[in-house]
């Protein structure tokens, strides 16, 4: 008999507000269910009660139709239902192996039990990763992994202990065409042997290629589930927003044509190299590539993340001869990162402190800083980006991606920036939140702020960029006007 998972009314209050209202549904194994929604519509909340993070302030939860209760994460995953969030959670000084089995690895046998067993762990490791057919070294250092590696070692993890149930919140967000394909493969067999999917994502497109059904949540409630082969883009926007929403392209303006940043042969060993273009006022530059191609390696040696090895950057005709994040913010050189939980915001922290860590001189009077200015400053930005939050004093950790997102835009734009550089801004964010940034990016052009943006969606590329740059193995390939070329040319330059 294939699996099955009932929610019948299960509801989560927190303080102030309702995450999820007497959801009720029926999922069968064998089969790719999509679930979607919009940001804050209670989708992780629902992973994480199905999960053991969280239990449900009231309903029920039935496991091939017994009644279950889950204390901790550890009961969900003996009764065979595992996750893979949107946010990674791997330990970066770890290796793949110990990550993959952390919490669970290995024990040696004799007169000290509690010795980990690492030759069993790593020839595990090393045969879960060969057969899920990823090709990680599993003796690497997590933190050394691209984020798209880091997602897939996150998914052998989950398939570490064979689960019926694989919760997956958006586990394509970092992921380039060729790795989501690798996924989607994987995904399929584990249909095919049985096991339950439910698979959370904000790529309306991934869903007719990979899902039997398609449920929505809005507002923590359920729009009923349909078959995959009803659900068009106007039908999945509906269900989402309980209206449609409209894109066409976004910028509507063109670039001012005045020079502000030049980048002349710049490289950094083993990651690009020889990059050279000019960036001009007002202008979104959008860099278009394939997984490793060197786009996020770019942005971070023109932030000062990273120091390059040869080159230089020139802001209004003066070379930039220190490469770090504070030199460069102090011209207005600025970069929000791929990944936002760990190198763009501090989690532990409230919004209000989050949108003024880069910017505390600005509220500083006499070195000093209080709360009231600096709530000042915040619900400004707060009204201006349209961020979801009860209050600035809220932990940022508790907010949407796409709320989050918004609160590291709103740090920056507390630093009155020149240029901004954008790492994949809509990764794992909702449609509505998208065209919200997208014409936060076109603001900024309109006030001659220029944007360079990286995004492994080529479709928001055209939508909202003067000038698309093209990256191939660390090398800038070639150039593409997006009002006269394809998204098919813009994808088959990349492959070339």
């Amino acid at each position: 008999m294939p699996v099955t998972l009932e929610l019948e009314h299960i509801a989560k209050m927190f303080p102030g507000t309702t995450a999820l209202d007497g959801v009720s549904v029926r999922w069968e194994g064998g089969k790719i269910h999509a679930l979607i929604g919009r940001n804050g519509a209670g989708k992780s909340t629902l992973v994480n009660i199905l999960t053991g993070a969280l239990a449900p302030t009231r309903g029920t939860i039935r496991l091939n139709g017994l009644p279950i209760v889950f204390r901790s994460p550890a009961d969900a995953r003996k009764a065979g239902i595992a996750a893979v969030h949107q946010e990674l959670s791997l330990i970066p000084e770890l290796s793949v192996a110990e990550n993959i089995f952390l919490g669970r690895l290995p024990r040696r046998n004799g007169m000290i039990p509690c010795r980990v067993d690492w030759h069993r762990t790593n020839e595990q490791a090393e045969a879960l990763l060969s057969r899920l057919q990823v090709r990680i070294d599993h003796t690497a250092r997590a933190g050394s992994l691209p984020v798209a590696q880091q997602q897939l070692v996150e998914i052998a993890k989950a398939m570490a202990d064979d689960p019926s149930v694989l919760l997956l919140d958006e586990p394509t967000s970092a992921l380039a065409k060729q790795e989501t394909d690798h996924v989607f493969s994987l995904l399929r067999v584990l249909a095919q042997r049985g096991v339950l999917l439910m698979y959370i994502t904000h790529r309306l497109q991934e869903i007719a290629r990979i899902a039997d059904t398609v449920t929505a949540l809005r507002d923590g409630t359920f729009v009923p589930t349909i078959p995959v082969a009803e659900a068009s883009p106007e039908t999945i926007v509906s269900m989402m927003f309980g209206q449609n929403i409209r894109f066409s392209r976004v910028v509507d303006h063109p670039a001012s044509g005045i020079p502000i940043l030049q980048v002349n042969a710049l490289g950094r060993r083993g990651a690009f190299q020889d990059a050279a273009f000019t960036l001009y006022a007002g202008e979104i530059l959008g860099v278009a590539g394939l997984l490793g191609s060197g786009r996020t390696s770019l942005l971070r040696a023109i932030a000062g993340a990273d120091t390059p090895d040869t080159g230089t950057v020139v802001l209004d005709g003066t070379v930039l001869s220190v490469f770090s994040p504070e030199a460069m913010k102090q011209h207005g050189i600025v970069l929000t990162p791929e990944n936002r939980k760990e190198e763009g915001l501090v989690q532990s922290l409230s919004v209000r402190a989050n949108m003024c860590l880069a910017s505390l001189e600005r509220t500083a009077v006499h070195g000093m800083t209080t709360r009231l200015r600096e709530r000042s400053v915040v619900a400004k930005i707060i009204r201006e980006l349209d961020i979801a939050v009860p209050d600035p004093e809220a932990a940022v950790s508790s907010l949407s991606g796409g709320n989050q997102q918004k609160v590291v835009l709103g740090k920056w734009l507390n630093t009155r920036p020149r240029v901004m550089l954008f790492d994949e801004p809509t990764r794992g964010i909702d449609l509505k939140a998208k065209l919200q940034i997208f014409q936060l990016i076109n603001r900024l052009s309109a006030q001659g702020i220029a944007s360079i943006v990286v995004s492994s969606e080529l479709e928001e590329l055209m939508d909202i960029c003067h000038r698309i740059l093209v990256m191939k193995a660390g090398r800038i390939t070639g150039t593409l006007d997006p009002t006269q070329s394809t998204l098919d040319e813009l994808f088959g330059r990349c492959m070339q």
